[in-house]
């Protein structure tokens, strides 16, 4: 059990890739804050896991994610892993189309909430005597695709911010590392195609990832578990492409 005695907390974690890091930490041992904007899938997620509880966050208010962090210690008595999954898409279109409402909207969730994560989650890591920060980017930090742009910047900052956090928070035994999903079965995934799904424009996708398919919440709840677990104990700044090839 690689994650026994360890609290986490996992936004986003009501369907999806963070569903799947739930799970996958409650499998391991973990206890965990399921915190999502959703309360019918967040609620769904705890209930189903001894050891989950739901917090309800939006984690571009500063208020929510303080909220979050203090369930975990108020629940299970402290915090040794945050997982900063929760993001939004962008739709598939050229980026003059994209007005400014959709635009801060997208760095509120994608950029500002790895802030605020810091913000409210370092000081209760800290109080613990270290941790875990693992950060949800993207291939589309280092591989753009046309009609994401300001999506794609979202998470080349979120790449950016976790080699930077790596480097200040090595002296408090804080470590931060990223990962990089390729496009997967989500509720993200029509918007990356542009709002239509069809075979045809499934096969676009996954006819640029070598291993010729989609990631799953399993692919990328693997990943993670290694990230937080202490196999990775000297690992930090590293932004792990989950991608079947794709980055190559």
């Amino acid at each position: 059990m690689r994650l026994q005695g360890k609290v986490a907390v996992v936004t986003g974690g009501g369907f999806g890739f963070g569903e799947g890091i739930v799970e996958r930490f409650i499998a391991e041992g973990a206890k965990v804050v399921v915190a999502d904007m959703n309360e019918a899938n967040g609620a769904r997620v705890a209930d189903a896991h001894a050891g989950a509880v739901f917090q309800r966050a939006d984690v571009s208010v500063s208020a929510d994610v303080a909220a979050m962090v203090a369930r975990a210690e108020d629940e299970f008595g402290g915090l040794d892993i945050l997982v900063n999954n929760a993001g939004i898409a962008q739709r598939n279109r050229p980026m003059l189309e994209v007005d400014e409402a959709e635009f801060e909207r997208l760095y509120d969730v994608n950029v500002k909430s790895i802030y605020l994560g810091a913000v409210h989650g370092v000081p209760a890591l800290k109080r613990r005597g270290g941790g875990v920060i693992i950060n949800t980017a993207s291939t589309a930090a280092v591989r753009p695709r046309p009609g994401l742009t300001w999506y794609n910047g979202t998470k080349g900052a979120v790449v950016t911010l976790t080699r930077s956090m790596a480097v200040e928070l090595a002296p408090d035994a804080i470590r931060v590392n990223a990962i990089n999903p390729v496009v997967g079965e989500t509720g993200l995934t029509v918007e990356f195609m542009g709002g239509v799904d069809t075979p045809e424009i499934r096969e676009k996708f996954v006819s640029v990832i070598p291993m010729g398919r989609m990631s799953t919440a399993h692919d990328i709840a693997s990943a993670v578990l290694f990230l937080a677990s202490d196999d990775a104990e000297f690992i930090t700044g590293v932004c792990l492409e989950v991608d079947g090839g794709r980055c190559v």
